[in-house]
């Protein structure tokens, strides 16, 4: 009985996190490729190019 609850729990974890993480890459994508951030990531992009 304790086998089974733990595999079911293990399995659970695993796919949740895996969920969890692929939520949380996709959102990272959809924030860095929205388009109102663009200009605030092409000059942070310039930086290290401009002499002070």
């Amino acid at each position: 009985m304790t086998t089974s609850t733990y595999a079911w729990l293990a399995h659970f974890a695993q796919s949740t996190g895996v969920l969890y993480f692929m939520g949380l890459f996709l959102a990272i994508c959809a924030y860095a490729f929205w388009p109102s951030n663009r200009a605030r990531f092409e000059e942070a992009a310039r930086t290290p190019l401009r002499e002070d």
